[in-house]
Parts: structure tokens; sequence; C-alpha cells
């Protein structure tokens, strides 16, 4: 039996428009697909330069702190520094010898 010569028949023609239709939705949705990536991309960058810049305007408005003050020295510091050197002895960091001196010094005598 011979095939048949000439136009294609119905199914064919239905076949052939399946398969364009197929390929162009799918040529299509890869289209917006990096479209929308593309999108996206731009829209992050964006919003990180505009939070950098924010920062760096609260930065440049945002007085400096002004400093700690120093620590008073009174007996709760001289007490936690007697505290610290027992604890030194203790631990065998200081011989008698250094802790009276230490203690000395601290105390002032």
């Amino acid at each position: 039996m011979r095939g048949r010569i000439g136009r294609p028949g119905l199914l064919g023609t239905m076949a052939r428009t399946a398969v364009i239709a197929g390929t162009a939705t799918a040529v299509s949705g890869g289209v917006r697909r990096r479209a929308d990536a593309r999108a996206q991309a731009q829209q992050d960058q964006q919003t990180t330069q505009a939070d950098q810049a924010s920062a760096q305007a609260e930065l440049a408005s945002t007085p400096a702190a002004p400093p700690a003050p120093a620590p008073a020295r009174g007996g709760d510091d001289l007490m936690s520094q007697l505290q610290r050197l027992a604890d030194m002895k203790t631990s065998g960091l200081l011989d008698d010898a250094e802790f009276a001196a230490a203690k000395a010094k601290l105390l002032g005598s």
C-alpha cells in the first residue's frame, strides 16, 4: 500500500498544530521567566542600594556617643580588685609575696 501524497489529513494537521502550539508556549514561558528574574534582580539591587543609602544617612545624622565615664575609684571597685587578687592567689597565679605587694599597692600603703 502506498502512503498518501499531497496535503496531510485532519489528524496530521491537528498533530502539527499541537506541536507548534506546545513549542510556542514553552518558549514564551521561558522568556517570561527570564524577564521576571531580571526584574526581580533589579528590584533587589535597588532595595539594597536604598538600604545602604538610608544607613549611611542615619550614621551621618546620628551624633557620636559620648565616651563612657571612667569607673569610680570607690569601695565597690576596690573590693572587686581585691577579690580578683584573692582569686588569682587561690588559683596559684600569685604567691604570698606578690599578693601582699599588689594588695598594698591597691590600698595605697
